[in-house]
């Protein structure tokens, strides 16, 4: 498993990491390990940038719905 897939598993399911990430995305990325692109990738709401760097297959429907704005950011 990618490691930014490990990550947004997380923030699903922690609620401090939930917070921490809605105090300052870009620590709690880099706290995490995350790259430079998988930090844009999360910023810039971009599922189908976050799918491919987190190595999901996003055609299972979901693939038409590209922005994930106010989801994780």
């Amino acid at each position: 498993m990618s490691n930014l897939l490990n990550y947004l598993n997380l923030l699903d399911t922690d609620s401090a990491a939930r917070a921490a990430h809605a105090t300052d995305p870009k620590a709690a990325m880099t706290q995490f390990g995350l790259s430079d692109a998988e930090h844009a990738s999360v910023l810039s709401g971009d599922r189908a940038a976050i799918g491919k760097l987190a190595g999901v297959d996003l055609a299972d429907g979901q693939a038409g719905q590209t922005s994930c704005e106010g989801d994780v950011r």
